[in-house]
C-alpha cells in the first residue's frame, strides 16, 4: 500500500509531483468502447485547527447537518466531522480534519476553492445578508462560467463559493433542523477549483484513466489572463465539474488549517473493484483498497500533488446509526471499536 496517498497527518506539507508524471500515458492501453464514468464529486475533505468553531459555522452559520462524528481512520487523535444535507447524501458531504497546525500556505498544486450549490439568484441574495449579518467575510454576487455566485470564506480562511446550480444534480434532502429555511439550504458540492503548474499530466490523467471530459475554458476571476479548463464527469453539471486553473507562478502551497487536504469523487458501489483494477492497468501509483465503512475509497496523488480520492455511495451512514440521531455521538468503524475508550478519551469538546 501506497502510505504517500494515504490521508494521515504524514501527508500534510508540500504537495509534489509523483512518479506518474515520469511515464504517464507511456505504454498505458488503449481506452475501452465501454466507458466507465465517474458520477461527480462525492465529497471533500478540508483541514481546521479549531474544530470546535468549525462545528459551529458549518452547522449553525451555514446550516449544514453534522452526519457522522468520528475520527480520522489514519490519525485517531483527530476528529473528522462530515457536514452535509439531511441524510449525508453523496455529493453533499463537506468533512473536516481535526489538526493543531498552522494556518495554509495558499498557492498552486492545491485545491483552491469549493463550491456550494444553492438552487436561485434569490438565495444568493438571501445568503448575503445572511452573512452580513454574521459578519462572514464575502464579496458580491458575480457571474463566472456563466453561473451566479458568491465567495466568501469560514473563520480559517478557508476558500468557499455559493453558485446558483439551477436546479440541476441529485434532488435535495432539506434538513428540517436547519437554522436556515429549506429553500436557500446549501444543496451539496461542486464545482471544486484546483490550481496546477502544468496542465498536460494532470489532463492524461483525468481524461484517459478518469474518463473526465475536457468540456471548455474560461478565465480566472481574479486574473483573466490565467485559463480555468472545466473537466466533466457523468451527465456533467455543477456537481460534476472539476475546474483546473494553470498557475505556474505561483509558490507552491503548503497544507494547513484553512486549506484542504483531497477532494473525493464518486462511482456506484458495483464499479469499485473495476476502479482499482483500472489504476493498476495504467500503473498509477494508488493506495490499493481502503474500507471507510461508510463508503470504499482508492486514493491517487495526481501528477501536480492533488490528493484524489474515488469513493463508493454506499452503504452509506445510516448503516451504523439512526437517521434521525445521525452525527450526535461519536461513531467508529468496527475495526476502531475496541480501542473506543482511548480514542474518545483522547477527543476535545465540540459542543
Amino acid at each position: 500500500m501506497r502510505r504517500d496517498v494515504i490521508p494521515g497527518r504524514s501527508a500534510l506539507g508540500p504537495s509534489g509531483s509523483v512518479a506518474l508524471s515520469a511515464h504517464l500515458g507511456v505504454g498505458w492501453p488503449e481506452s475501452e468502447s465501454t466507458v466507465m464514468e465517474l458520477l461527480g464529486i462525492h465529497h471533500l475533505t478540508a483541514i481546521s485547527a479549531a474544530i470546535r468553531d468549525n462545528r459551529r459555522f458549518y452547522t449553525e452559520t451555514l446550516g449544514m447537518r453534522l452526519v457522522k462524528r468520528s475520527v480520522n481512520q489514519d490519525d485517531v487523535s483527530a476528529y473528522h466531522l462530515f457536514y452535509a444535507d439531511a441524510t449525508g447524501t453523496p455529493g453533499s458531504d463537506l468533512t473536516f480534519f481535526d489538526w493543531p497546525v498552522t494556518r495554509e500556505q495558499r498557492g498552486t498544486r492545491s485545491i483552491v476553492r469549493t463550491c456550494l450549490r444553492v438552487s436561485s439568484q434569490d438565495t444568493l441574495r438571501w445568503w448575503v445578508q445572511r452573512f452580513d449579518e454574521h459578519r462572514v467575510a464575502h464579496g458580491d454576487i458575480f457571474e463566472r462560467d456563466g453561473r451566479l455566485m458568491v465567495r466568501f470564506e469560514d473563520p480559517e480562511g478557508q476558500r468557499l463559493a455559493l453558485v446558483d446550480d439551477g436546479g440541476a444534480g441529485d434532488p435535495a434532502t432539506p434538513w428540517e433542523r436547519s437554522p436556515v429555511p429549506r429553500e436557500h439550504q446549501i444543496r451539496g458540492l461542486g464545482p471544486i477549483v484546483i490550481s496546477i503548474p502544468t496542465l498536460n499530466p494532470t489532463d492524461a490523467l483525468l481524461t484517459r484513466v478518469f474518463n473526465m471530459r475536457l468540456v471548455r475554458e474560461c478565465p480566472h476571476p481574479d486574473n483573466p489572463g490565467t485559463r480555468v479548463h472545466v473537466f466533466e464527469m457523468g451527465h456533467g453539471g455543477p456537481h460534476a465539474e472539476l475546474h483546473v486553473a494553470v498557475q505556474p507562478d505561483l509558490p507552491v502551497a503548503r497544507q494547513g488549517a484553512g486549506g484542504v487536504h483531497h477532494v473525493a469523487f464518486r462511482t456506484p458501489d458495483a464499479n469499485y473493484d473495476a476502479w482499482a483494477e483500472r489504476l493498476n492497468e495504467f500503473d498509477v501509483p494508488n493506495s490499493g483498497k481502503v474500507d471507510r465503512f461508510w463508503f470504499r475509497s482508492l486514493y491517487v496523488r495526481e501528477p501536480n500533488g492533488v490528493l484524489f480520492e474515488i469513493a463508493t455511495d454506499g452503504p452509506g451512514f445510516a448503516v451504523d446509526e439512526d437517521p434521525a440521531t445521525l452525527g450526535e455521538k461519536v461513531v467508529l468503524p468496527p475495526f476502531l471499536e475496541p480501542y473506543r475508550q482511548q480514542i474518545v478519551a483522547n477527543l476535545k469538546a465540540i459542543d
